[in-house]
């Protein structure tokens, strides 16, 4: 490896090259990114960046001993065999890491001045400028995006309604009835919700629902999810899935040589639980770049983590660990004190994932029992007054 390119100048690209250059690489490294700003974290947009005025800065790093080839502005046009075809020409390879993450998706046929999307600084700057206090603030989408941004617009002043095509938020990533345990949390926070509807047109400032409801909005949130920015790898010889997210093995390498995938653009097989795994989060664009720079050096490698994320709505405080399936069973712990609650999901006597709100020791206990894949007691699970970590099971006597 002598010319090593990384697609991507976000945190999961920057990480890559870190990586490199601190398992010894010294060869030529390039790194580019289709926005003009240094790499930054995307987490603090939809919070700090919102709600409390906060500014982004670029995230820490040494750029004189990483040594890199920096492309600010550079968008990725094409794959093959070796080169790399940019918006401002060929790069030449022996290694390259794809880290390009993902685009929002927007509402069909929809164009108005007022919508927004959240995924740069950028569109967080322009987001925060129209939550005036007084604004009327329609937001698209009550999952965590949308809980987020909706807790940040009335926490500014403005007047914010919710409107979800399933039948309870957060419908893509828990079950329903984990999913109606938030619906209250709108209700306190006096943000209205409506649940079950889908926008049919958005024209001159108003939002015509299919119930027949208009909604008059100073300013439109589109937070209906994302899709991985891989549409330049069409005719790349690399397999996607269907949703277009680059398939990888457990050392995060492509269907190519030579050719790594991390974050959120890249679906990796995941030994522990037995499925194909792809994370939109944080801990994953900071954690998987590790494994990717090894397996371009050639040492052994594997990506097989506990799966982890964090999201502030509301005044909470809610954590997801692990990978739960809908054919696990869910065990709901009540904390007795009202001091928030958690869900375990259990397959087999093992704890697969759990969510924890307002409840941060329960998930860490619970992320070391999900990677340790001991046996737990469903009953003492049950009960918020027993610690995680002594709902171990007893390995059986060998006498």
């Amino acid at each position: 490896m002598n010319r090593i390119v990384i697609v991507g100048a976000g945190q999961a690209g920057l990480e890559t090259a870190v990586v490199l250059r601190e398992s010894g690489y010294r060869g030529h490294l390039t790194l580019l990114g289709a926005e003009t700003h240094l790499p930054y974290e995307r987490p603090p947009l939809s919070k700090d960046v919102l709600a409390y005025d906060a500014e982004i800065t670029p995230l820490d790093a040494n750029w004189d001993e990483l040594d890199l080839d920096l492309r600010l502005g550079c968008r990725a046009v094409a794959l093959h065999d070796g080169v790399l075809e940019a918006s401002d020409g060929q790069l030449p390879f022996d290694g390259l890491a794809i880290a390009t993450g993902a685009v929002p998706l927007q509402l069909p046929g929809a164009a108005a001045p007022n919508i927004h999307t959240l995924r740069t600084i950028d569109d967080a700057l322009a987001l925060r400028a129209a939550l005036a206090p007084g604004a009327r603030v329609v937001v698209v989408g009550a999952g965590w995006i949308g809980a987020e941004v909706a807790t940040a617009a009335v926490r500014r002043g403005c007047a914010v309604t919710v409107v979800e095509a399933s039948a309870a938020p957060l419908a893509a990533a828990l079950p329903r009835e984990i999913g109606e345990r938030t619906v209250s949390w709108y209700e306190q926070a006096q943000v209205q919700l409506r649940l079950g509807v889908r926008v049919v047109s958005v024209d001159r400032g108003v939002v015509q629902l299919d119930n027949g409801e208009s909604l008059a909005a100073d300013c439109i949130v589109v937070g209906i999810g994302v899709r991985p920015e891989t549409s330049w790898l069409q005719g790349s010889g690399l397999s996607l899935d269907k949703s277009g997210r680059v398939i990888v093995d457990s050392t995060l390498q492509t269907t190519r040589p030579g050719v790594v995938a991390v974050g959120d653009c890249a679906a990796w097989q995941s030994r522990r639980f037995g499925a194909r795994l792809h994370v939109e989060h944080w801990d994953n664009a900071q954690r998987a770049p590790a494994v990717a720079a090894l397996t371009l050096l050639g040492e052994s490698a594997i990506y097989d983590p506990v799966p982890y994320f964090w999201s502030e709505s509301f005044d909470r405080m809610i954590q997801y660990a692990g990978h739960g399936t809908a054919t696990d069973t869910l065990v709901v712990r009540e904390a007795s004190d009202a001091g928030g609650w958690t869900v375990c999901w259990v397959r087999d006597e093992r704890l697969t994932a759990i969510l924890g709100v307002d409840r941060p020791r329960d998930v860490t206990q619970g992320r070391r029992l999900i990677a340790d894949g001991g046996r737990v007691d469903v009953a003492s699970l049950q009960d918020a007054d027993v610690p995680l970590k002594d709902a171990v099971r007893a390995p059986p006597s060998s006498s």
